[in-house]
């Protein structure tokens, strides 16, 4: 089952026990499955593309709640972090920081990286194979551990 689908169904429980946030995070996500569907003039998305965009979705509501926090607005940080929460059962279990140093160490073996010169090397392949189960900044502090 594709991800649209699994959101369909889960919009339909949510609207069946009123659950307002579940609700509206699944209907943004909706909305921007839509909107790449548009934009692409393809009838159905690839499953990266899902993933992708469930990626951004959750990153927007994280980093609209980390603003939030800042501006000592915890009263609107609350929601954004609750539909995060409701939007990230879509994406594959996140990897821990161990598991993203291993593959970060292979991959720098493997391209022979040797400093900072290579981060963007060492990030491109590391961003594929880890795609959906860690975020960039995670991965980009990692690397820049591992080639400094």
């Amino acid at each position: 089952m594709s991800i649209q689908q699994e959101v369909m169904n889960k919009l339909k429980e949510a609207m069946k026990s009123k659950d307002t946030v579940a609700l509206t995070a699944l209907r943004s996500l909706k909305s921007a499955f839509m909107l790449a569907k548009t934009e692409s003039g393809a009838g159905d998305l690839s499953s990266d593309l899902e993933l992708k965009i469930v990626q951004k979705q959750v990153k927007q509501r994280k980093d609209s709640a980390q603003v939030f926090i800042e501006q000592n607005r915890q009263d609107l940080a609350d929601p954004e972090l609750a539909e995060a929460k409701v939007l990230e059962q879509f994406l594959p279990e996140a990897l821990s920081e161990e598991e993203i140093a291993k593959v970060v160490i292979e991959v720098i073996g493997e391209v022979n990286a040797e400093g900072m010169k290579d981060m963007g090397k060492v990030m491109g392949i590391v961003s594929k194979k880890l795609a959906g189960q860690a975020d960039g900044k995670t991965i980009s502090t990692i690397v820049k551990q591992k080639l400094a």
